[in-house]
Order: structure tokens, then sequence, then C-alpha cells
């Protein structure tokens, strides 16, 4: 494994929580329990699957998988043609996301990696440690040529 890094979103997180204080704050004001455990559930679910980003350079691929794993990617070392370090716009947002540069994970700040996949489709991948993250690709990118 060449890198692996996990990202914790806690913007994301705090957004969650604050939306489950507040519906425990409705509840106690007006009850309509069954209603408002399930939305309290949904809110839990969402946190845990959107909660972290993970991603993974190894084993000739590039992966990253929200949460547990449940919503993931995977990029074959060979189908990449470039990578580079990119600034998101604040608009973009976090979680998965269709930008103007192509589809987007991304769960806190604006700091991405974009891969440029030999398709022609770009796809970036929100990372605290943008420039790590490139090193980490090309490295794999460098065994792929030294093979070929």
């Amino acid at each position: 494994m060449i890198y692996q890094h996990t990202q914790i979103g806690w913007a994301i997180l705090a957004a969650f929580a604050a939306v489950a204080v507040l519906m425990v704050g409705l509840m106690l004001i007006r009850p309509s329990l069954i209603l408002d455990i399930g939305i309290l559930v949904i809110l839990l679910a969402f946190a845990i699957v959107f909660g972290t980003l993970t991603v993974q350079v190894g084993n000739g691929k590039v992966r990253c998988w929200f949460g547990p794993g449940l919503i993931r990617k995977e990029f074959d070392w060979v189908a990449i043609d470039d990578v580079s370090v990119v600034r998101n716009r604040w608009f973009y947002g976090w979680g998965i996301r269709l930008t103007p540069e192509g589809w987007m994970f991304n769960v806190s700040g604006f700091d991405a990696v974009q891969v440029h996949l030999a398709t022609g489709k770009r796809f970036r991948i929100g990372t605290d440690e943008p420039e790590k993250l490139e090193a980490a690709i090309r490295q794999g990118m460098e065994e792929v040529d030294r093979d070929v």
C-alpha cells in the first residue's frame, strides 16, 4: 500500500448533529414520535455513510469510499493519464457532486486531487492532504510505466 488516509467531515457531522438537536427539541414541544425517530435514524445513517472519506492508493488502483464503503469509486492506474492538485469552488459543496470538472467526492474543505482519465473524464477526490495524495498516485503511475 502506497497511501491510505481517512478524512473526517467535521462540518458535515456538525450539520447532522445540529439538525438532530433541533429534532430532539421539536420532539419535546410537539411529540410525533414515529416521524421524529424516523428522521433521527435517517440523519444517523447519513452521518455514518457520509461522515468520512477514505482514499487508498496501492495494488494497481486508486480507491475512495465514504464511511463504511457503501458508496465507492476506484480507478486502475493504467486508466489514469494525469493527476493534479486543485481547489474546489465554495459552491461545489460536500458529498457526491457533479461539477463542471466532473464528479467529485468530498467531505470537508476545498482542496482536492483531480484524476484525469484516459477516457477524457475527470474525477475529484477531496482531501486535506492534496500533495501527499497526488504524489502517491504519481508513484503508482510510475510503477505502471516501468512495468510496461
